[in-house]
């Protein structure tokens, strides 16, 4: 399995790189990114640095030979006009999802969006109208597509969110999620779950459930 990573550097990205070297049915892991993502050298990976997320002709003899895609990159809706979360929410991710559809038939797309993401595009909270316009245009491409809609995710092995008022948050939290898991198991995952879950679905070719909660991405990867 051929892959490439959107987001390798967030807190998810850094979960579902680790899943990819660890498996032996990853056979190359290509990350794509704005910055250097500063991953460990590993025969596996090949990094490409584009600075351009809405277009990405310039990298095109890059995004081929790929058998999926799993687009982790993110950013909190708090200080962001609605506009600008949709530039990073909706515009990049659609522009990502052609490039790699264009060159690859038969492609698994998975998308990490987020638990309450607005389906109908009509409800009062942004961000969760950008998620679910964002959503409903990727499930109506010519690709497998998979939507991943976690609640609480527990970050392990060293992930780190980029957002400071997420990594404080999760120093604040991270010893509950034991209780979490017992009091409320459908709306929680782990970095480590959601990697393997990525993995799991490609093998599916499109068949079962094209969104997914924690409970489900849970099931998905064993745990």
């Amino acid at each position: 399995m051929r892959v490439i990573i959107f987001g390798a550097t967030g807190m998810v990205g850094q979960g579902v790189l680790r899943a990819c070297l660890l498996d032996d049915r990853v056979e190359s892991v290509l990350i794509v990114g704005r910055t250097p993502a500063g991953v460990v050298r590993h025969p596996k990976v090949c990094e490409v640095v584009h600075r351009d997320f809405t277009d990405f002709s310039a990298v095109d003899a890059e995004l081929t030979g790929l058998d999926a895609c799993f687009f982790c990159l993110g950013v909190t809706s708090a200080g962001l006009s609605e506009e600008e979360y949709s530039r990073i929410t909706y515009t990049y991710t659609l522009a990502a999802a052609r490039a790699v559809a264009a060159h690859n038939p038969g492609l698994t797309f998975t998308y990490v969006s987020g638990e309450g993401t607005d389906s109908t595009e009509k409800g009062r909270t942004a961000w969760a109208r950008v998620k679910g316009r964002t959503e409903n245009e990727l499930l109506a491409m010519d690709f497998h597509a998979y939507m991943f809609r976690p609640g609480y995710i527990q970050p392990l092995h060293g992930a780190t969110s980029k957002t400071a008022l997420y990594r404080w948050m999760y120093r604040g939290v991270s010893w509950l999620y034991p209780v979490l898991r017992r009091i409320m198991p459908n709306h929680v995952t782990t970095t480590d779950n959601l990697g393997r879950a990525m993995i799991a679905v490609v093998g599916r070719q499109g068949s079962g459930e094209h969104i997914l909660h924690s409970q489900e991405i849970n099931r998905a990867a064993g745990a």
